[in-house]
């Protein structure tokens, strides 16, 4: 997959003459030595990562740990004292003014925690405004800031005002207004972190929503842990102004770090970030539609189960047989489509495990995980989603 931002060696440090501590943060002062000395602060220190076209970067961390200065220089409101940022290949530190300001308009959009809508302007007018600022005309602006607004579920509120709407909406409407210019890179600093808890889930669920169908390579800043492993692609923690570790939320939960991770994560229901491609396992026992119910048997009989799913030869699921039904259909000479049972729960690979506490517990037999296409992938034992209870 193709590197779309690749950050280098990047440290910012606020003050007067933030070149003079680079070599006191080179040899190792702290930050808290750094400003006790100096007076400077040192917000990012020698930071470097890569973010994949079309991912969800995250990067968490407490309040302090320099997440908010790191996002702010990726589209140069903070200027970087040393390193560098490259966008597709290109390093925008050396960007000149209009170049910068053309990368601004086109290249990158800012999602920001509070809302920052013009309290003037009806939501069509916000969601418009930067591409009125580009010189798009006035109806064909208007057209794309409709189907933006459409594409955020605010279908039909273009004439209200900020006003009239709820924290929610809002939000929505900042969305719109940063995916109306259509930019290839969505920087969304703690977008949601002011909204109540119940607004503030349907707004994940809308990011999801809106990134399963654009694909935009989004970096998203936060400080809640469940947030962030259930928004991003792969996560990076920062402290003090440092990367202590990358990667997806998975291996973060499964291999923290060092002591300050493990202690970052433990509190984190898992249910809310393991998805069933996490936990369910391949089939070691399927029988295919052709089969006979005596070939059934022999495979239960063979791993040790008691009902086996029932493939055709493409691999979609058509059902499962169970071996009494098995037994039954042998006695009567009745082919296995005869004796197919339906009643067992499906799921597909991306639903999160807390969703699939009822589906476990309503039924007898294990959960089957399937594609778009209803082919089966894998299969999740009943155990595996009801121990999250304990």
């Amino acid at each position: 997959m193709k590197i779309k931002v690749k950050v280098e060696n990047l440290t910012k440090v606020f003050g007067r003459y933030p070149k003079t501590v680079l070599k006191k943060i080179r040899s190792g002062v702290s930050k808290d030595a750094i400003l006790k000395e100096t007076g400077h602060t040192v917000g990012i220190n020698n930071v470097s990562f890569e973010v994949k076209e079309g991912e969800t970067f995250v990067i968490m961390g407490l309040s302090g740990s320099g997440k908010s200065t790191l996002i702010r220089c990726l589209n140069m409101l903070n200027v970087p004292t040393e390193g560098n940022i490259y966008i597709d290949g290109e390093n925008i530190i050396q960007y000149e003014k209009d170049k910068l300001r053309d990368f601004r308009q086109r290249k990158v959009a800012m999602v920001f925690q509070h809302f920052g809508l013009f309290t003037h302007r009806t939501v069509l007018g916000n969601v418009e405004y930067g591409l009125e600022v580009r010189g798009i005309p006035k109806q064909e602006r208007q057209e794309i800031a409709k189907k933006t607004l459409a594409t955020v579920g605010l279908e039909g509120w273009e004439n209200k005002y900020p006003r009239e709407l709820s924290g929610g909406m809002r939000q929505r409407v900042g969305l719109a207004r940063a995916l109306a210019n259509d930019p290839d890179i969505l920087l969304m600093d703690e977008p949601f972190s002011a909204l109540d808890p119940l607004i503030r889930r349907d707004m994940q669920l809308e990011l999801l929503d809106i990134q399963a169908k654009l694909k935009k390579t989004i970096i998203f800043i936060t400080h809640d842990v469940n947030e962030a492993f259930k928004l991003g692609d792969r996560v990076a923690v920062m402290r003090d102004g440092k990367i202590e570790q990358i990667g997806t939320p998975e291996e973060i939960l499964e291999n923290p770090a060092n002591e300050y991770i493990a202690n970052f994560v433990q509190d984190v229901d898992r249910t809310k970030v393991l998805q069933a491609k996490n936990i369910m396992f391949l089939p070691g026992s399927l029988v295919s539609l052709k089969d006979g119910p005596k070939v059934a048997i022999k495979e239960m009989e063979r791993s040790g189960i008691s009902s086996v799913f029932v493939v055709n030869h493409e691999r979609k699921l058509q059902g499962m047989v169970t071996v009494d039904s098995a037994i039954e259909a042998l006695k009567e000479h009745k082919p296995l489509t005869e004796v197919l049972i339906q009643d067992f729960s499906k799921t597909d690979p991306e639903t999160y495990v807390q969703d699939l506490i009822p589906l476990a517990t309503a039924s007898k037999y294990p959960l089957a995980v399937v594609d778009e296409n209803n082919r089966l992938l894998g299969i999740i034992a009943r155990v595996s989603v009801l121990s999250a209870l304990i």
